[in-house]
């Protein structure tokens, strides 16, 4: 068994290794920015363990081995999950890695941001003393702490906000109409959530249908002391249109942590504001979810090439139906599905 890295900025590979010698596989770390390079790398592997390289049909069709493609993170964006399903290729990420960390940076940037602690900062470094900057400062009882997206992240995020004493909200397109009620949240429309929310907290994967979910129109409905955090994707959040409503006042700030681009151009105008908390997408950084993150990436693609059923699959109907999969549960492992 051969798994090979198409590209990753990790600063170890001593969780894969672990986890591949255990399999009895070969892994290869590469590095590749371009897709001849990429498919070069990779032209023996029979499985792949992808960070951000484009992975199309058009590269699958290149990598005749490959029977499995392995996604650090939650978001498998980069991964045309059609089209290896029409090839029977697996496709594998790891959906509940960063719950606990994503949903602590997510209620530090809202803190951060409510709070004014960067201006605060910023103030007494430079000899001010004083809270003028930020004021009017609210404590968080009885605000109302808005999330959007109620997945396990969201679900996590509404806990640790309803600890704090926020009123918690929440809006998630997948929850059947008429329930009122979602993890322990209360559900209510799009339109009251970006009506009430004084914070705003982003928890979507971003989809055709999430692009620009939060653009324009929907600031535009949003209260002037309201805070848009975004720990899910950049292209959720409109850009121009959360930089138009800071620069006129229509917000209060936001914290971002995924960006439009990255890494973030210096000439950015979110970086302008000194209302607005920007961190580098690491949201879904602890020592613990990091582990836990490459150990699991790799025994998912792992799993599926040895004929086991991995813990992690997005297109399950590939294993044993034609295609790069039609073997499996028929190794010695022999996995029941």
């Amino acid at each position: 068994m051969r798994i090979i890295t198409t590209e990753c900025d990790h600063d170890t590979f001593d969780a894969e290794q672990a986890v591949a010698d255990a399999a009895g596989a070969e892994l290869v770390v590469a590095q590749a920015f371009d897709d001849d390079t990429l498919v070069a790398n990779c032209l023996d592997a029979d499985a792949i363990l992808v960070q951000y390289a484009q992975i199309t049909g058009e590269v699958m069709d290149r990598l005749p081995r490959l029977k499995a493609i392995g996604r650090y993170g939650v978001g498998v964006d980069s991964v045309d999950v059609a089209a290896a399903t029409e090839r029977g290729i697996a496709v594998c990420n790891v959906p509940d890695y960063g719950t606990e960390a994503v949903s602590d940076h997510a209620i530090a940037m809202a803190l951060s941001v409510a709070r004014g602690i960067p201006r605060l900062d910023r103030g007494v470094r430079a000899g001010s003393f004083d809270l003028v900057a930020v004021r009017p400062l609210y404590q968080t009882r009885e605000r109302v702490f808005g999330v959007l997206g109620l997945g396990r992240i969201g679900s996590a995020t509404a806990r640790k906000a309803a600890g704090l004493g926020y009123e918690v909200i929440g809006y998630d397109s997948a929850v059947p109409a008429g329930a009122t009620e979602h993890h322990g949240v209360r559900v209510v429309s799009l339109d009251e959530l970006l009506r009430r929310s004084q914070v705003l907290s982003v928890h979507t994967p971003l989809t055709e249908e999430t692009r620009g979910l939060v653009g324009e129109a929907e600031i535009a409905t949003m209260r002037a002391d309201a805070i848009i955090v975004n720990t899910a994707r950049g292209g959720i959040v409109d850009n121009d249109a959360l930089v138009a409503a800071l620069r006129e006042g229509r917000l209060a700030g936001a914290g971002i942590d995924c960006h439009t681009t990255e890494p973030i151009p210096a000439e950015d105008p979110l970086t302008t504001f000194d209302n607005v908390v920007l961190t580098p997408h690491l949201a879904w950084y602890s020592e613990e979810s990091y582990e836990e993150l490459k150990r699991r990436t790799i025994a998912n693609v792992a799993d599926v090439v040895a004929g086991t059923y991995p813990r992690d699959i997005l297109n399950p109907e590939v294993l044993g139906a034609p295609g790069r999969n039609a073997a499996f549960g028929t190794t010695p492992e022999g996995a029941v599905r």
